[in-house]
C-alpha cells in the first residue's frame, strides 16, 4: 500500500472516530438538557401551585361547598381553610409532575409539528400533562373536597376512613369525570396561553415582563373556567358522595342532577370558580416564568443559552 493510501485511510479512521465522539457528546448534551429541562419545570411548576393553593384555597372551599349543596341550602362559611396542609403535600408534586411532563413533551412536539400548527402541540402537551399528574391529582381532590364540605376534619383521618370503607379505589373516585374536566382544562388553558404569548411577542418584538404574564394568564385562566363549569360540577358531586353512591358514573350523575335540579345547576359555582381560576392562573403562570427565569440565572455558563422556552 502506498504511503498516501496508507496516510488516506488513517485520516478516514481518524474522521470516523471523531465523527462518532462527536454524536456521543451530542447525545450526552441532549440527555443533559433533557433532565435540566425536565428539573426545572418541576421546581417551576411546584412554586406556582404552592402559591396558587395557598392563597385562593377559601374561594375554592367556597366554589365546592355551593356545588355540594342541594336545592336552596345555605353554605357554611366557617372552616374555608381546612385541609390546606394536606392539600399542599399533593399539589406540590401534582404540580411539579404537571409541568415537568407538560414542558419537554412541548418542546418535542413543536420540533415535530410546523410552526403554524404551535397550538396542536400545546394542546397537546396540556393534555399529557394533565393525564400525568392526574395520578396525584385525584386522591388529592377527593380529600380535599371532603374535608372542604365538613365529612372530615383532616387528610389523615380522610385518607383512614375512605379507605376502610371504600377501599383504595374510594381515593380515585371520579376519576373519569376528573379527566373528563381536567384533560380539556389543561390542555385550553395552556393553549390560549401560550398563543396569546407568541401574539403578544410577535405585536411587541420583545420578551414579556412578570405583570403581562400574569394579565394573560388570568384571561386564559377565567375563559378556560367558565368553559369546563358544568363539567366540574358533575366531578365535585361524583368526587363527594362517598359510600353513599348517589350516582352510578358520569351520565347517571347528569340525568339526575337535570331531573332534580335543572340544567342551570350546573353553572353553580361558576362566579367563584371564574374569579379563583382568573386570579390563580394571573398568580401560577406569573409565579412560573418567574421561577423559570431565576434557574435559568443559575445554570453554568455553558448552559444558559439552551432554549427551553422556545415558541413559548
Amino acid at each position: 500500500m502506498s504511503r498516501n493510501a496508507k496516510t488516506e485511510s488513517l485520516g478516514n479512521a481518524l474522521s470516523s472516530s471523531e465523527y462518532t465522539n462527536a454524536a456521543a457528546v451530542s447525545t450526552q448534551n441532549k440527555s443533559s438538557d433533557f433532565f435540566g429541562m425536565l428539573c426545572e419545570s418541576a421546581v417551576a411548576g411546584a412554586a406556582a401551585g404552592t402559591v396558587v393553593e395557598a392563597v385562593l384555597y377559601p374561594v375554592d372551599t367556597i366554589k365546592t361547598r355551593l356545588q355540594a349543596v342541594r336545592g336552596g341550602s345555605e353554605i357554611v362559611l366557617k372552616g374555608l381553610y381546612s385541609g390546606l396542609a394536606g392539600n399542599l403535600a399533593g399539589v406540590i408534586p401534582a404540580s411539579a409532575l404537571f409541568i415537568g411532563v407538560y414542558e419537554p413533551t412541548k418542546q418535542k412536539l413543536l420540533d415535530i409539528f410546523p410552526q403554524n400548527l404551535s397550538a396542536v402541540a400545546h394542546l397537546a402537551a396540556g393534555a399529557i400533562g394533565g393525564a400525568a399528574a392526574s395520578i396525584v391529582r385525584v386522591p388529592t381532590e377527593v380529600i380535599k373536597q371532603r374535608i372542604q364540605t365538613g365529612q372530615f376534619a383532616s387528610a389523615t383521618e380522610a385518607v383512614r376512613v375512605i379507605v376502610a370503607k371504600e377501599g383504595f379505589r374510594g381515593l380515585f373516585a371520579g376519576y373519569g369525570s376528573f379527566l373528563l374536566r381536567d384533560l380539556p382544562f389543561d390542555a385550553i388553558q395552556f393553549c390560549i396561553y401560550e398563543q396569546l404569548r407568541i401574539g403578544y411577542k410577535l405585536a411587541a418584538r420583545r420578551d414579556l415582563n412578570g405583570p403581562e404574564n400574569a394579565i394573560i394568564g388570568a384571561f386564559a385562566g377565567a375563559i378556560t373556567g367558565a368553559v369546563t363549569t358544568p363539567l366540574d360540577m358533575v366531578k365535585t358531586r361524583l368526587m363527594i358522595q362517598g359510600s353513599a353512591k348517589q350516582y352510578d358514573g358520569i351520565f347517571h350523575c347528569v340525568h339526575t342532577i337535570i331531573r332534580e335540579e335543572g340544567s342551570s345547576a350546573f353553572l353553580r359555582g361558576i362566579g367563584p370558580r371564574v374569579l379563583w381560576i382568573g386570579i390563580g392562573g394571573s398568580i401560577f403562570f406569573g409565579v412560573l416564568e418567574k421561577t423559570k427565569q431565576l434557574l435559568a440565572h443559575k445554570r453554568p455558563p455553558g448552559e444558559k443559552k439552551r432554549d427551553s422556552l422556545k415558541l413559548a
